[in-house]
């Protein structure tokens, strides 16, 4: 954005005959004197261009026959001869600011702009001789450029940026001698070569960027060795090193040079041939290696932007001999350098004219030093993302002009400066992700008057300001998660009347929600207030995109939302009710793209009317009182996650589920669900990643093809009735087989202001414990079939799963030996094949498994040594109990319990006539406790009494912590 603006301020410089233009526009369309009349001929040749387009806003319902078309929208007519001279049709679009809603921009592009003229361009344009302007940008024509414009030989200025245009340019455009001005940015053309551009005598701006030049290998000796040429934009343009050096006879006139976002790995050495140049712009590219010391040579330079590439080692003092040096901007590179050496030497060359430094997002480290506040021309400073620690100097009061100040994600400490209050310039301060600790008092805020974005979250800060204090700033953008802010609401939040981004997530909040701050006359972009002890009942949410509530004590029906809203959080509340409102009867304006619920005391059936939820990726259901069927039309949403696990549903699945097709993340577990699995999961839902039916009621055999799905890494089917054998096709399971990237499974919403996650959740049972993976959840690969019918034995083929961590086959009806080549599996964490009926002895190629931290054999037919091995050795008699095994860890020679299998009760044991020792001593130990303490309690009312006051008085105190 920096960047942006130093080029449009150097642009403004060099381009004064072009604001004689916009001069002579207002005074012809403002002097109410004018009586001039146009000519009938041009009139004419302005109704055929007309009736050629397509205007879908009348934006020329001025034009029409008989009037005079020197007053008619867009024309301007010469004030004595009454001739056409200027046309100005550009779509009325004014470009939204950086940090607008997405909506917003989304309007901004043509092809979705209703005031966009469309259809053909009319060569009755001819007719006007003395046509010097001409701007036709911001349209949707969707065609190639005319040829005949090359024709108007009077133009001066013309501008067809941003149209919609495509194919190649018109070489006759070269024909244009008195051309000063060409802008054809924003199309999709595709030029073969840029020769014409030479004819363009007097050519003093060309703007170029979004063409494809790739095949115009001419373009650097035609633009660089131009005699006129004053600015060159050609971002975007698919640009790439020269595989030889070029000599170019470069022009001495070139003031400003824009080649971002293309793909050059080197500064091409021509640059420096252009002495004259005030701008240079090759953010966006791939650069590498360290910053050339050539930029010396171009010593008027006061804008340079080599944002966003791959510089590396520290930046050249060469660079630091510019005297004229505004704009600098090296963000987003791999600059290792100590921060003070950088400002020491910026103080040295260009301490009186320096008005923006970004450096954000690099490796730089040390200290902030106090020459920081001598810059007093200092507008824009940003270092965030680099790793510089210690305090924030107090001099940074000293910058009177500063507006912009950004150094989030360092590794600041110290206290927030009282110092920010001198500032009465700045408009956005960013400290998140900092350590600053300490507090906070209006004082610190007292003259920011026009502080629009406060950004200071994941900070040990502390807020205290008066009950009554009225904020002098009015924010659009208020982050201060985990501050302290409570316990009450932050109150003074009631006067801001243009918020729109409000996070103040784990602030310490234990309190009803205000009625008042979703009844702000403010249109809310995003609000964040999760992870609080808020409490109470919300029945709208007037929020246009994302909704953050989730960790709170809510309660009382869902709320109703506003059409547009996209990320629905309302997870881990006492929200009750059922889904029918909000899914049935909410007014949708566009895709709803996450609901999340879960851990909720919702009750009832999800209803049958998710129609008109397209676009909706992400639903999480689980831990709720849902009942009832899965309905049909959910199928039809192409989800990416569908959690309805701990619920109490039924039935079948329904065949619509095969059409989400884009599901990573299916988990039914912990329901009702009956009837077979169904073989469309691995023959439709081919991306899915984790699949989990456990502990339902499913029956049947494995489907072979559940061995389609090739990036499945957590299959879990466990606490079932399903029978039949191991699918020996397992081992087609590639994810498991083959080493891969890991994913994340990272839930991400964002829009320009703000740009939060999550984490998915999946509740597995590995190492013999059931626990819930979050962040480590793409570094788990597992299979559990524990608890079913399974006959038959272990497929040897699942040896070939080399990246499986855990396996579970246990208390099944399984036979046989254990294969040797379960062996193979050597990154293997968890293994349990305990209560089966094996037999044979444990295969010597276990003593590979060096990773093993949970293993079970007990309770099969297992005999012989145990094999010898770090890890076999380190497990207790429990995992090898109930066999006739000996040798270490086993304290006898051989483990001779033996429980007999009872098949008719799905692979449990009967304890016969055996005694198990240790079951006997809990239930003792439970007898001798209840009869202790818990039945006295019961009998006892006054001991009853004095118990339950005991732990009233221990909660309260919890609570007040």
């Amino acid at each position: 954005m920096v960047g942006t603006i130093a080029t449009m301020k150097s642009v403004a410089i060099t381009l004064f005959p072009f604001l004689l233009v916009i001069v002579a526009i207002c005074f012809s369309f403002c002097d109410p004197t004018s009586d001039v009349l146009c000519i009938e001929s041009e009139r004419k040749a302005l109704l055929k261009f007309k009736n050629d387009l397509v205007d879908p806003s009348n934006r020329l319902s001025s034009w029409v026959e008989g009037g005079d078309c020197c007053k008619w929208l867009g024309v301007v007519c010469h004030n004595t001869t009454g001739h056409i001279n200027q046309l100005h049709l550009a779509a009325p679009l004014s470009v939204p600011q950086f940090d607008s809603p997405v909506a917003e921009w989304e309007t901004y592009h043509p092809s979705k702009n209703n005031s966009t003229l469309r259809g053909k361009i009319n060569s009755s344009l001819l007719e006007l001789k003395h046509l010097s302007s001409l701007d036709l940008s911001n349209n949707n024509f969707s065609s190639n450029i005319p040829k005949f414009l090359g024709m108007l030989g009077s133009l001066t200025y013309l501008n067809l940026s941003h149209a919609q245009f495509q194919g190649g340019i018109p070489h006759n455009l070269g024909n244009l001698s008195k051309l000063q001005y060409l802008d054809l940015g924003g199309n999709d053309l595709k030029p073969r070569s840029l020769q014409w551009v030479s004819g363009l005598s007097s050519l003093q701006y060309l703007d170029l960027s979004g063409a494809d030049l790739r095949k115009a290998t001419d373009w650097l000796q035609v633009t660089f060795e131009h005699p006129s040429l004053l600015a060159l934009h050609l971002s975007a343009c698919s640009l790439e090193d020269y595989p030889s050096p070029i000599s170019v006879n470069s022009t001495k006139s070139l003031v400003v040079l824009d080649l971002s976002e293309n793909n050059f790995s080197s500064v091409p050495m021509s640059i420096f041939g252009l002495h004259g140049l005030v701008s240079i712009d090759l953010s966006g590219n791939s650069l590498e290696g360290p910053i050339p010391d050539y930029f010396r040579n171009i010593s008027f330079l006061e804008v340079l932007d080599l944002s966003r590439n791959s510089l590396n080692s520290s930046t050249p003092n060469s660079l630091f001999s510019l005297n004229h040096l505004q704009f600098l901007n090296l963000s987003s590179n791999e600059i290792d350098q100590d921060i003070s050496e950088i400002l020491l030497s910026l103080s040295r060359c260009c301490l009186d004219c320096l008005e923006s430094l970004d450096m954000a997002h690099n490796d730089l480290f040390g200290h902030l030093v106090d020459q920081l506040g001598h810059f007093k021309n200092l507008a824009h400073l940003s270092l965030a993302g680099n790793n510089i620690s210690g305090p924030i100097p107090l001099s940074i009061g000293e910058l009177s002009s500063l507006k912009f100040f950004d150094v989030s994600e360092n590794q600041l400490n110290g206290t927030f400066p009282l110092c920010f209050g001198q500032l009465e310039s700045l408009e956005t301060l960013n400290l998140g992700f900092n350590l600053l600790e300490g507090i906070v008092s209006e004082t610190h805020f007292s003259n920011l008057t026009k502080l629009t974005t406060l950004e200071a979250s994941q900070n040990r800060l502390r807020f205290e300001p008066n009950s009554s204090w009225i904020p002098p700033f009015q924010c659009r953008i208020i982050k201060l998660s985990q501050w302290h802010l409570g316990p009450k609401f932050p109150r003074w939040l009631k006067f801001q009347k243009n918020l729109s981004v409000l996070d103040i997530s784990e602030a310490g909040i234990s309190d009803i929600l205000p009625t008042w701050l979703l009844n702000l006359s403010t249109q809310f972009e995003y609000v964040n207030l999760s992870c609080n002890q808020l409490t109470g009942g919300i029945s709208y949410l007037n929020v246009r995109e994302i909704v953050d509530l989730r960790s709170n004590r809510f309660t009382g029906q869902l709320p109703r939302v506003f059409p547009t809203l996209q990320y629905l959080i309302l997870s881990n509340n006492l929200f009750s009710g059922p889904l029918f409102e909000l899914v049935c009867n909410s007014l949708r304006e566009g895709p709803m793209e996450c609901l999340a619920i879960e851990r909720n005391l919702l009750s009832g059936e999800i209803p049958d009317c998710w129609n008109h939820w397209r676009g909706l990726g992400y639903l999480n259901l689980e831990n709720n009182n849902l009942t009832g069927k899965i309905p049909p039309s959910l199928g039809h949403l192409n989800l990416l996650v569908l959690n309805l696990r701990n619920n109490g549903m039924f039935g079948e699945l329904p065949s619509t589920l095969q059409h989400s097709t884009s599901l990573i993340m299916l988990d039914l577990s912990d329901n009702h669900f009956s009837g077979s699995v169904p073989a469309w999961i691995g023959d439709k839902l081919s991306k899915l990643e984790i699949l989990s039916l456990r502990s339902n009621n499913f029956d049947g055999h494995i489907p072979q093809k559940i061995c389609q799905l090739q990036s499945l890494r957590i299959l879990d089917l466990g606490h079932n009735n399903i029978s039949g054998a191991i699918p020996k096709c397992f081992s087609n399971l590639s994810a498991m087989a083959n080493k891969g990237n890991q994913n994340t499974y990272m839930f991400q919403w964002s829009s320009i202001s703000t740009n939060n996650f999550f984490y998915l959740r999946a509740l597995l049972v590995l190492k013999g414990r059931q626990d819930v993976y979050s962040t480590i959840l793409g570094l788990v690969t597992s299979i559990c079939l524990s608890t079913n019918r399974l006959i038959g034995e272990i497929p040897k083929e699942l040896g070939s799963l080399v990246e499986l961590r855990s396996l579970n086959v246990s208390r099944n009806l399984l036979i046989g030996n254990i294969p040797d080549e379960i062996g193979n599996m050597k990154l293997m964490e968890s293994l349990d094949l305990s209560m089966n009926q094996l037999t044979g002895e444990i295969p010597s190629s276990f003593s590979n498994l060096n990773f093993l931290n949970h293993f079970n054999v007990s309770y099969n037919n297992l005999t012989g040594q145990i094999p010898t091995s770090t890890q076999l050795q380190s497990f207790g008699n429990l995992s090898y109990m109930g066999n006739h095994l000996y040798g270490p860890p086993l304290t006898k020679n051989r483990s001779t319990n033996r429980t007999p299998t009872d098949v008719a009760n799905n692979g449990s044991r009967s304890e016969g006539s055996n005694v198990n020792w240790l079951y006997v001593s809990i239930v003792l130990g439970f007898v001798m406790g209840f009869s202790g303490v818990v039945a006295p309690l019961f009998y006892i009312r006054s001991w009853r009494h004095a118990y339950y006051r005991k732990l009233d008085h221990i909660g309260r105190k919890l609570y007040m912590s």
